[in-house]
């Protein structure tokens, strides 16, 4: 299931990283000058956040957190189990399928208008939504973008060459690039393709602008029955995405997801990235960032696992890295060694019980799993993934803990060979993506000492 599937045919090669960043190299974007650019991400849970509920209780949020969680590994199995299809790799997410985990924060255009886009490394196009618009939010503080207003929008002619590269790119009626979105299910984004200014805000309260950066224009936003966001920030690996206009490289750090008064999370983006840490491949396949995983430990034990489970055997043995799911999914054998392992470790001392085919047991984590030991990915060429105790489980009510890492497979025999690895798995690092050395690096660090 773990590795990364290889892209063999050549219309699926035409979509490779490489082939995305020889383009994107001579797409002449030679007006954005790279920098370290820091911005927060916006906890969903926050009070900062337009998600906000002030009467939630922590287990309010852990519920919806797990819910949106399993919507988004039923939307990354049905992209990928699509009949290959040249316009695929713009098959994306319905953002009213699950509420977001973290938004982006940035601001953009002359006058700079605020955005909080949905953080999503699974798409491509930074896109927001732009007066005129129909069916847009109506729920987002500030005002809606307007090009009009704007000294420093471009439009963008279907002529350019960048137009081929957009979502359905075509030409409308003023010879403008139109774009169109399309998602697994629900109505598209429809809109231009334009060039604008991004602010961000740097560590010292400053702000960094970045000029003439491709994006989308939404006058058309589908029938969205959540409109808080004002858009999608894709971080993938698409010939103009934000990612590969400013250096190839971008990077995020999380906090304790259970925290949402956290302060420090933050995307970072462009050639200031921190590439330290362990380092493993990392590999595009169907628009989603893949890595292979070649065993998992739980202290000094080394899981007995089928060695069949780690081969490259097939496109469904694959594990995503994701920025859009807190736990982690693990296929069916892999999962299975791991829950073996923690029942034997726990069983004698509390009460295990299944929650919605899930794992849990009676108790507190914060007390009941002092001492417990940490959990480690193995990745390839000796990258590791450490999970404490606040990373492989969590507090479901006030009296029920359970484990943040599931079988995929209870969802149905599909899943079996299917694995995601969440942000819960990721949290006190800084991960790290290099698009041209097809890199990733996990640092662990407290992401507060990444300003100084």
């Amino acid at each position: 299931m773990d590795t990364v599937f290889v892209l063999v045919s050549s219309l699926t090669l035409i979509f490779s990283t490489h082939f995305a960043l020889t383009v994107a190299n001579n797409l002449e974007f030679s007006s954005i000058q790279p920098t370290r650019l820091v911005t927060k991400l916006i906890h969903r849970d926050s009070i900062a956040s337009p998600y906000y509920r002030s009467n939630d209780t922590v287990a309010d949020c852990t519920d919806r957190t797990m819910k949106a969680s399993l919507a988004r590994l039923s939307y990354l199995y049905a992209k990928i189990e699509r009949d290959f299809d040249i316009n695929d790799l713009w098959l994306n997410l319905h953002p009213s399928a699950s509420e977001p985990l973290f938004l982006v924060n940035f601001s953009m255009g002359q006058p700079p208008v605020p955005q909080l886009a949905i953080m999503d490394s699974g798409s491509s196009l930074l896109w927001i939504q732009c007066a005129p618009c129909k069916s847009c939010s109506q729920q987002i503080i500030g005002p809606m973008f307007d090009p009009s207003i704007s000294s420093t929008y471009g439009s963008l002619s279907c002529k350019n060459i960048i137009c081929r590269y957009a979502p359905s790119g075509e030409c409308d009626s003023s010879s403008q690039c139109v774009y169109n979105q399309t998602y697994v299910e629900g109505l598209p984004s429809v809109g231009v393709i334009a060039t604008e200014q991004l602010i961000f805000g740097s560590p010292d309260e400053g702000t960094n602008a970045v000029n003439n950066v491709i994006f989308g224009c939404s006058h058309r936003n589908g029938n969205y029955k959540d409109r808080r966001f004002t858009g999608v920030f894709g971080l993938g690996s698409g010939i103009t995405s934000v990612v590969n206009q400013m250096g190839s490289k971008f990077s995020y750090c999380i906090g304790n997801i259970a925290d949402p008064d956290y302060s420090y999370n933050q995307l970072v983006l462009s050639e200031g990235v921190n590439m330290e840490g362990y380092s493993t491949p990392l590999d595009v396949v169907d628009g989603h960032y893949q890595v292979i995983l070649e065993g998992i430990s739980v202290g000094e034990t080394r899981l007995v696992i089928d060695p069949s489970a780690f081969q490259r055997t097939g496109k469904e043995r694959r594990v995503i890295i994701d920025s859009g799911t807190a736990p982690t999914w693990l296929a069916e054998n892999e999962y299975r060694a791991l829950e073996r392992e923690v029942r034997n470790l726990l069983d004698r001392f509390l009460t295990p019980f299944m929650r919605e085919s899930f794992l849990c047991y009676r108790g507190k984590a914060g007390q009941d799993l002092v001492g417990f030991p940490a959990v480690t990915f193995h990745f390839a060429e000796g990258a590791e993934l450490v999970l404490d105790t606040e990373s492989m489980f969590y507090q479901a009510t006030p009296d029920i803990f359970c484990m943040a890492v599931r079988q995929a497979s209870v969802y149905g025999k599909d899943f079996k060979d299917f694995s995601v690895i969440g942000l819960m798995a990721q949290q006190y690092y800084n991960v790290a993506y290099d698009l041209n050395k097809h890199k990733l690096f996990f640092q662990r660090i407290d992401c507060e000492l990444l300003d100084e």
